[in-house]
């Protein structure tokens, strides 16, 4: 039996989405745990990705929890839509919600997990007062809007501070770590105290793919698999 803990969630957005259905069915089969699907409005980042009906497309094939990242502004205006179209997880930006809490517990009324995601320059200390109330927190390990970026290395010290304020309040907290990673660095993200590995190109740009997935999630950190 496998003593693996951590997530993993294949980044749709590095897909080819020419195979869609295809690329769906690799990670229903693999060992991945969760869908990571990256909505981008063009405006919040200088990006458009796909709307609502592409994530319905992937939604009912896929076998596995889709994990929505809103990277748009205003985005409570799409929360109830976003869980109509499959999310489980609806995870908002820092940067874009004027009432956070209120965000929050609204994905919380629709029966999904809330996240919050963080830009690479938006201290964790800013989660202090609604920590309590946020099921994930998704850092962002790369300026968001593209895949394939360098990953940033300050990632690590953020991980480790986020989980010192989660201490004792929220323990649940689940860290989700978003851009660059891969084989190379996901050991020393799970040490720092990472759940939740978003793999874009890593794994759907592998020469294998569902090995790539295999890989991550039993990837061996410090003296342990874990």
């Amino acid at each position: 039996m496998s003593t693996t803990k951590h997530l993993i969630a294949p980044s749709v957005l590095a897909a080819d989405f020419a195979r869609l259905y295809e690329e769906v069915h690799m990670v229903n089969n693999s060992e991945a745990d969760w869908f990571h699907i990256d909505i981008m409005d063009g405006l919040f980042v200088p990006n458009i990705s796909f709307g609502f009906p592409v994530m319905q497309a992937i939604a009912k094939h896929a076998t596995k929890p889709l994990d929505v990242h809103l990277m748009i502004v205003d985005p409570d205006r799409y929360l109830k839509a976003c869980k109509e179209a499959g999310a489980a997880v609806i995870t908002v930006h820092y940067e874009a919600c004027t009432h956070l809490h209120r965000t929050l517990a609204g994905i919380r009324e629709l029966g999904c997990k809330a996240g919050v995601a963080l830009n690479p320059h938006t201290p964790v200390s800013l989660l202090k007062d609604v920590i309590r109330d946020i099921d994930l927190v998704c850092l962002m390990s790369v300026n968001p809007g593209f895949g394939g970026q360098k990953f940033i290395e300050q990632t690590y010290s953020k991980i480790k501070e986020l989980r010192a304020l989660a201490a004792a309040v929220n323990d649940a907290l689940l860290i989700e770590i978003d851009g660059g990673v891969g084989r190379n660095n996901a050991a020393q993200l799970l040490e720092a105290g990472a759940d939740v590995l978003v793999a874009g190109s890593s794994v759907f740009g592998a020469a294998n793919p569902t090995l790539a997935v295999q890989e991550l999630k039993h990837i061996s950190t410090g003296n342990k698999s874990v």
